[in-house]
């Protein structure tokens, strides 16, 4: 395999279950993910959403680091704008020192919500949202890089010290991340699941731009991309598009402005297309990850060959848990991924 696989996990809640159901999918997907050798299990952030249960991935980050061993985790992302880069330092070193060198903080511009929902999280979000650069620097500063001279809060130290700093990384769905992570010289990961259209733009535009610091503890020397994609497979390839009813009828709703929780197959079976919405389908559907595991696989190596990029995060929100949880499964043993055995003393 030419590139790494991670899960990308935004703990969705599906119709018939609740939130509270999503989140325990989430811890146990965690630990599976541990085993079989996925790389990272990153963590989304929503609020105000009955589609998404994540509304606090940095505590996510914390239950799951401390009940997994070997992958790393993180988020993707925080959404920087709503917080104060001092608390989310501060968040990230309490993580490492649950798992020292296992922590990956992706940090978001976007709101991951609505215009009320992100000033009732900060009034000055919109503000923020354009400092979003210099929050980036001052969180960097705090995790190790210090703060420059003249900055106000250049004395203030961030708790705890610990030895080991997280892995910082950018995440965007526009050339503004892009243009953000190179400039820091951070990698950068695109949410194509949210929207394809220019993909392979933006991440040349994140090589081109890129600007390397290789004197700076958590900085690159050379640019360092990944792309998190929608991708659900199964035993066969017609059970995997049966399967993906559930999201084609969800990402309906999303354009369209809605974000219910996921229908279920049967759900999405019964519910009455319109022609016109069939038509908006029918682009979606044939781009989609979506078959029997060895095509998959093709088409993430086509995926990652097409972006230049060196990682995948796997997104797969699935009605049925078990069914989820087998897609994972199956993508990694295509992949060539080692699994891994439990350790002794667990």
């Amino acid at each position: 395999m030419t590139f790494g696989l991670s899960i990308l996990d935004q703990s969705t809640i599906a119709s018939g279950r609740g939130a509270d159901a999503a989140i325990q999918e989430t811890l146990a997907l965690a630990r599976l993910a541990d085993d079989w050798g996925y790389g990272r299990y990153w963590l989304a952030e929503h609020h105000n959403s009955a589609s998404h249960a994540g509304s606090a991935p940095e505590m996510l980050v914390a239950a799951i680091a401390a009940t997994t061993r070997r992958i790393r985790v993180g988020t993707a992302g925080v959404m920087l704008p709503h917080y104060a880069a001092l608390k989310v330092a501060e968040q990230f070193k309490v993580a490492e020192a649950i798992a020292p060198g296992r922590i990956d903080l992706g940090v978001g511009r976007a709101p991951g919500s609505d215009g009320r929902t992100a000033f009732a999280l900060n009034p000055n979000a919109q503000e923020a949202a354009d400092r979003f650069p210099n929050q980036v620097m001052d969180v960097l500063g705090w995790l190790g890089d210090g703060l420059p001279e003249g900055h106000p809060f250049r004395q203030v130290v961030a708790n705890p010290q610990v030895p080991t700093r997280p892995e910082v990384w950018i995440l965007g769905s526009s050339d503004y991340g892009a243009q953000v992570a190179a400039y820091f010289g951070l990698p950068y990961c695109f949410a194509h699941f949210i929207g394809e259209q220019g993909s392979e733009q933006v991440m040349a535009l994140y090589r081109e731009g890129f600007r390397p610091h290789p004197d700076r503890p958590g900085r690159l020397a050379a640019p360092h991309a990944a792309i998190a994609v929608f991708a659900l497979t199964a035993d066969t390839e017609a059970e995997a598009w049966r399967l993906f009813k559930s999201r084609e009828l969800w990402r309906l709703f999303r354009d369209t402005g809605r974000f219910p929780p996921l229908p279920s197959v049967a759900e999405a079976e019964a519910y009455p297309f319109t022609a016109a919405e069939r038509a908006h389908l029918a682009p979606i559907r044939a781009r989609a990850l979506v078959g029997a595991p060895e095509q998959v696989q093709a088409k993430l190596a086509a995926m990652a060959a097409a972006h230049g990029a060196a990682e995948i995060a796997v997104l797969t929100p699935c009605h049925d848990p078990a069914a989820r949880q087998r897609s994972y499964r199956l993508l990694a043993e295509a992949c060539g991924l080692a699994a891994r055995p439990a350790l002794a003393a667990e």
